[in-house]
Protein backbone atom coordinates (compact mmCIF):
# COMPACT_ATOMS: atom_id res chain seq x y z
CA UNK A 1 0.00 0.00 0.00
CA UNK A 2 1.56 3.61 -0.96
CA UNK A 3 2.53 5.43 1.83
CA UNK A 4 0.67 8.57 0.70
CA UNK A 5 -3.36 9.45 0.77
CA UNK A 6 -5.05 8.19 -1.90
CA UNK A 7 -7.91 10.53 -3.23
CA UNK A 8 -11.39 9.11 -3.16
CA UNK A 9 -14.63 10.29 -4.41
CA UNK A 10 -17.32 9.73 -1.71
CA UNK A 11 -19.68 12.26 -4.18
CA UNK A 12 -23.26 10.30 -5.52
CA UNK A 13 -24.30 11.52 -9.10
CA UNK A 14 -27.85 11.67 -9.81
CA UNK A 15 -30.17 13.22 -12.57
CA UNK A 16 -33.86 13.54 -11.22
CA UNK A 17 -35.65 12.49 -8.53
CA UNK A 18 -39.03 12.97 -8.47
CA UNK A 19 -42.02 11.69 -5.84
CA UNK A 20 -39.92 10.37 -3.60
CA UNK A 21 -40.14 10.30 0.09
CA UNK A 22 -37.02 10.41 2.51
CA UNK A 23 -36.95 10.07 6.21
CA UNK A 24 -33.90 8.01 7.18
CA UNK A 25 -30.27 10.17 8.22
CA UNK A 26 -28.71 12.14 5.26
CA UNK A 27 -30.77 10.27 2.66
CA UNK A 28 -29.38 12.18 -0.30
CA UNK A 29 -25.80 12.75 1.34
CA UNK A 30 -23.17 14.36 -0.68
CA UNK A 31 -25.46 14.49 -3.98
CA UNK A 32 -25.05 16.65 -6.93
CA UNK A 33 -25.67 17.87 -10.34
CA UNK A 34 -29.33 16.57 -8.86
CA UNK A 35 -32.78 17.96 -9.77
CA UNK A 36 -35.05 17.34 -7.06
CA UNK A 37 -38.53 17.44 -7.45
CA UNK A 38 -42.31 17.16 -5.89
CA UNK A 39 -40.50 15.47 -2.80
CA UNK A 40 -40.99 14.96 0.79
CA UNK A 41 -38.27 14.68 3.86
CA UNK A 42 -40.62 13.89 6.56
CA UNK A 43 -41.43 10.65 8.07
CA UNK A 44 -41.13 8.16 11.20
CA UNK A 45 -37.61 7.25 11.19
CA UNK A 46 -36.66 11.51 11.54
CA UNK A 47 -33.87 11.52 10.12
CA UNK A 48 -31.75 14.63 10.01
CA UNK A 49 -29.62 16.34 7.13
CA UNK A 50 -31.31 15.11 4.12
CA UNK A 51 -29.22 16.97 1.99
CA UNK A 52 -25.78 17.97 3.50
CA UNK A 53 -22.58 18.63 1.42
CA UNK A 54 -24.42 18.64 -1.59
CA UNK A 55 -23.68 20.72 -4.85
CA UNK A 56 -25.23 22.04 -8.04
CA UNK A 57 -29.05 20.93 -7.03
CA UNK A 58 -32.32 22.07 -7.97
CA UNK A 59 -34.86 21.58 -5.65
CA UNK A 60 -38.31 21.98 -6.62
CA UNK A 61 -42.57 21.74 -4.76
CA UNK A 62 -40.71 19.68 -2.19
CA UNK A 63 -41.99 19.50 1.47
CA UNK A 64 -39.04 19.67 4.74
CA UNK A 65 -40.16 18.65 7.71
CA UNK A 66 -36.89 17.23 9.35
CA UNK A 67 -34.40 18.99 11.13
CA UNK A 68 -30.96 20.17 9.53
CA UNK A 69 -31.63 19.74 5.44
CA UNK A 70 -29.33 21.93 3.88
CA UNK A 71 -26.16 22.52 5.28
CA UNK A 72 -22.53 23.08 3.65
CA UNK A 73 -24.34 23.08 0.17
CA UNK A 74 -23.27 25.18 -2.96
CA UNK A 75 -24.71 26.74 -5.72
CA UNK A 76 -28.54 25.63 -4.86
CA UNK A 77 -32.07 26.17 -6.05
CA UNK A 78 -34.64 26.16 -4.35
CA UNK A 79 -38.37 26.89 -6.00
CA UNK A 80 -41.74 26.75 -4.18
CA UNK A 81 -40.84 24.30 -1.59
CA UNK A 82 -42.15 24.54 2.06
CA UNK A 83 -40.05 24.10 5.27
CA UNK A 84 -42.39 23.29 7.99
CA UNK A 85 -41.84 24.89 11.80
CA UNK A 86 -40.13 21.53 12.54
CA UNK A 87 -37.84 22.29 9.84
CA UNK A 88 -34.96 24.28 12.66
CA UNK A 89 -31.91 25.30 11.15
CA UNK A 90 -32.48 24.35 7.58
CA UNK A 91 -29.57 26.31 5.86
CA UNK A 92 -26.50 26.62 7.33
CA UNK A 93 -22.81 27.22 5.63
CA UNK A 94 -24.29 27.59 2.34
CA UNK A 95 -23.01 29.51 -0.43
CA UNK A 96 -24.80 29.87 -4.20
CA UNK A 97 -28.32 29.97 -3.08
CA UNK A 98 -31.19 31.40 -4.41
CA UNK A 99 -34.97 30.45 -2.95
CA UNK A 100 -38.17 31.72 -4.34
CA UNK A 101 -41.56 31.56 -4.21
CA UNK A 102 -41.12 29.31 -0.82
CA UNK A 103 -42.58 29.18 2.87
CA UNK A 104 -39.63 28.64 5.26
CA UNK A 105 -40.66 27.64 8.70
CA UNK A 106 -38.37 27.23 11.71
CA UNK A 107 -35.90 28.86 13.74
CA UNK A 108 -32.54 29.79 13.06
CA UNK A 109 -33.66 29.05 9.27
CA UNK A 110 -30.37 31.02 6.98
CA UNK A 111 -26.95 31.53 9.25
CA UNK A 112 -23.61 31.70 8.10
CA UNK A 113 -24.20 31.26 4.45
CA UNK A 114 -22.63 33.83 1.82
CA UNK A 115 -24.17 35.06 -1.30
CA UNK A 116 -27.92 34.41 -0.81
CA UNK A 117 -30.56 35.60 -3.04
CA UNK A 118 -34.52 35.50 -1.53
CA UNK A 119 -37.18 36.31 -3.99
CA UNK A 120 -40.74 36.23 -3.27
CA UNK A 121 -40.66 34.45 -0.61
CA UNK A 122 -42.48 34.06 2.84
CA UNK A 123 -40.74 33.25 6.37
CA UNK A 124 -41.29 32.82 9.84
CA UNK A 125 -37.88 31.76 11.24
CA UNK A 126 -36.89 33.48 14.75
CA UNK A 127 -32.72 34.12 14.78
CA UNK A 128 -33.18 34.77 10.81
CA UNK A 129 -30.20 35.28 8.70
CA UNK A 130 -27.18 35.40 11.36
CA UNK A 131 -24.17 36.48 10.52
CA UNK A 132 -24.60 36.37 6.84
CA UNK A 133 -23.25 38.17 4.16
CA UNK A 134 -23.91 38.92 0.58
CA UNK A 135 -27.75 39.11 0.74
CA UNK A 136 -30.37 40.24 -1.85
CA UNK A 137 -33.71 40.04 -0.73
CA UNK A 138 -36.97 41.33 -3.07
CA UNK A 139 -40.65 40.92 -2.26
CA UNK A 140 -40.15 38.99 0.28
CA UNK A 141 -42.18 38.96 4.18
CA UNK A 142 -40.38 37.84 7.29
CA UNK A 143 -41.28 37.65 10.80
CA UNK A 144 -38.57 37.12 12.98
CA UNK A 145 -36.61 37.72 16.32
CA UNK A 146 -33.01 38.86 16.00
CA UNK A 147 -33.37 39.19 11.97
CA UNK A 148 -29.93 39.56 10.35
CA UNK A 149 -27.50 40.05 13.34
CA UNK A 150 -24.02 40.68 12.23
CA UNK A 151 -25.19 39.95 8.31
CA UNK A 152 -23.03 41.93 6.06
CA UNK A 153 -23.88 43.32 2.20
CA UNK A 154 -27.48 42.98 2.57
CA UNK A 155 -29.34 44.74 -0.49
CA UNK A 156 -33.46 44.29 0.22
CA UNK A 157 -36.66 45.43 -1.65
CA UNK A 158 -39.71 45.57 -0.81
CA UNK A 159 -39.41 43.92 2.25
CA UNK A 160 -41.86 43.80 5.03
CA UNK A 161 -40.52 42.88 8.05
CA UNK A 162 -41.86 42.25 11.43
CA UNK A 163 -40.15 41.02 14.87
CA UNK A 164 -38.06 42.57 17.75
CA UNK A 165 -34.21 43.16 17.50
CA UNK A 166 -33.96 43.07 14.30
CA UNK A 167 -30.47 44.20 12.03
CA UNK A 168 -28.29 44.38 14.42
CA UNK A 169 -24.43 44.92 14.39
CA UNK A 170 -25.15 44.76 10.58
CA UNK A 171 -22.53 46.60 8.21
CA UNK A 172 -22.68 47.96 4.67
CA UNK A 173 -26.43 47.52 3.31
CA UNK A 174 -29.44 48.97 1.65
CA UNK A 175 -32.83 48.93 1.77
CA UNK A 176 -35.51 49.98 -0.37
CA UNK A 177 -39.03 50.48 -0.31
CA UNK A 178 -39.21 48.22 2.71
CA UNK A 179 -41.82 48.37 5.66
CA UNK A 180 -40.15 47.03 9.04
CA UNK A 181 -42.73 47.26 11.94
CA UNK A 182 -39.88 46.31 14.29
CA UNK A 183 -38.31 47.05 18.10
CA UNK A 184 -34.89 48.02 18.31
CA UNK A 185 -33.94 47.83 15.28
CA UNK A 186 -30.64 48.26 13.40
CA UNK A 187 -28.68 48.60 16.98
CA UNK A 188 -24.87 49.14 16.25
CA UNK A 189 -25.71 49.22 12.62
CA UNK A 190 -22.76 50.23 10.62
CA UNK A 191 -22.73 52.09 6.92
CA UNK A 192 -26.51 51.42 5.89
CA UNK A 193 -28.66 53.61 3.98
CA UNK A 194 -32.56 53.28 3.88
CA UNK A 195 -34.61 54.57 1.30
CA UNK A 196 -38.17 55.44 0.93
CA UNK A 197 -39.37 53.29 3.80
CA UNK A 198 -41.78 52.90 6.79
CA UNK A 199 -39.61 51.95 9.88
CA UNK A 200 -42.36 51.57 13.02
CA UNK A 201 -41.79 50.62 16.78
CA UNK A 202 -39.49 51.57 19.58
CA UNK A 203 -35.62 52.82 20.33
CA UNK A 204 -34.38 52.66 16.14
CA UNK A 205 -30.98 52.74 15.65
CA UNK A 206 -29.15 53.17 19.25
CA UNK A 207 -25.62 53.50 18.62
CA UNK A 208 -26.02 53.28 14.94
CA UNK A 209 -22.98 54.57 12.75
CA UNK A 210 -23.09 56.00 9.29
CA UNK A 211 -27.06 55.15 9.39
CA UNK A 212 -28.41 57.54 6.47
CA UNK A 213 -32.37 57.74 6.28
CA UNK A 214 -34.08 58.61 3.22
CA UNK A 215 -37.61 59.69 2.65
CA UNK A 216 -38.50 57.13 5.35
CA UNK A 217 -41.40 57.46 7.54
CA UNK A 218 -39.99 57.21 11.23
CA UNK A 219 -42.28 55.91 14.06
CA UNK A 220 -42.12 55.34 17.83
CA UNK A 221 -40.53 56.64 21.24
CA UNK A 222 -36.88 58.07 21.81
CA UNK A 223 -35.21 56.81 18.09
CA UNK A 224 -31.60 57.49 16.77
CA UNK A 225 -30.22 58.33 19.96
CA UNK A 226 -26.10 57.58 20.59
CA UNK A 227 -25.65 58.14 17.00
CA UNK A 228 -22.52 58.96 14.84
CA UNK A 229 -22.79 60.42 11.19
CA UNK A 230 -26.31 60.21 11.52
CA UNK A 231 -28.25 62.04 8.36
CA UNK A 232 -31.88 62.05 7.67
CA UNK A 233 -33.06 63.13 4.65
CA UNK A 234 -36.81 64.40 3.82
CA UNK A 235 -38.17 62.06 6.18
CA UNK A 236 -40.78 62.23 8.70
CA UNK A 237 -41.90 61.33 12.08
CA UNK A 238 -45.04 60.25 14.21
CA UNK A 239 -45.21 60.07 17.95
CA UNK A 240 -41.47 60.59 18.30
CA UNK A 241 -40.68 61.96 21.19
CA UNK A 242 -36.91 62.29 22.99
CA UNK A 243 -34.95 61.79 19.54
CA UNK A 244 -31.42 62.41 19.17
CA UNK A 245 -30.34 62.36 22.85
CA UNK A 246 -26.54 62.24 22.47
CA UNK A 247 -26.25 62.00 18.40
CA UNK A 248 -24.12 63.54 15.96
CA UNK A 249 -26.96 64.11 13.53
CA UNK A 250 -27.36 65.96 10.14
CA UNK A 251 -31.60 65.97 9.50
CA UNK A 252 -34.01 67.50 7.66
CA UNK A 253 -37.32 66.68 8.43
CA UNK A 254 -40.75 67.26 7.12
CA UNK A 255 -43.84 67.91 9.67
CA UNK A 256 -43.52 68.12 13.26
CA UNK A 257 -41.64 65.70 15.86
CA UNK A 258 -42.68 65.57 19.26
CA UNK A 259 -39.56 66.03 20.93
CA UNK A 260 -35.87 66.46 21.03
CA UNK A 261 -33.39 66.03 23.91
CA UNK A 262 -30.32 66.85 24.25
CA UNK A 263 -28.64 66.27 20.66
CA UNK A 264 -25.13 66.08 20.77
CA UNK A 265 -23.76 67.69 17.90
CA UNK A 266 -24.71 68.12 13.79
CA UNK A 267 -27.81 70.18 12.78
CA UNK A 268 -31.34 69.27 12.78
CA UNK A 269 -34.36 71.28 10.72
CA UNK A 270 -37.95 70.50 11.46
CA UNK A 271 -41.26 72.44 10.34
CA UNK A 272 -41.79 71.84 14.02
CA UNK A 273 -40.70 71.05 16.98
CA UNK A 274 -42.93 69.91 20.30
CA UNK A 275 -40.66 70.74 22.66
CA UNK A 276 -36.45 70.93 22.89
CA UNK A 277 -35.30 69.48 26.10
CA UNK A 278 -31.88 70.24 27.41
CA UNK A 279 -31.34 68.60 30.36
CA UNK A 280 -29.29 70.81 32.90
CA UNK A 281 -27.12 67.86 34.04
CA UNK A 282 -25.94 66.36 31.46
CA UNK A 283 -22.64 65.35 31.11
CA UNK A 284 -21.94 65.69 27.41
CA UNK A 285 -21.39 68.94 25.43
CA UNK A 286 -24.91 69.98 23.70
CA UNK A 287 -23.61 71.35 20.58
CA UNK A 288 -26.05 71.11 17.80
CA UNK A 289 -27.83 73.82 16.13
CA UNK A 290 -32.01 73.79 15.73
CA UNK A 291 -34.07 75.07 13.35
CA UNK A 292 -37.98 75.52 12.57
Amino acid sequence: MRGDCAEINLRLNYDKIKNKSFDEERALYACEDAEIEDCRFEGPADGESALKECANISVKNCRFDLRYPLWHCKNLKMTGCTQTENCRAALWYDENIEISDSELGGIKAVRECSNVVLKRDTINSPEFGWRSRNIKLKDVKLNSMYAFFEGQNIDAEELDLEGKYTFQYIKNSVFRNCRFQTKDAFWHAENVTVYDSFIGGEYTAWYSKNLTLVRCHIKGTQPLCYCEGLKLIDCTTEDCDLTFEYSDVDATIKGGIVSIKNPESGKICADSIGSLIITKDSRRKICAEIYE
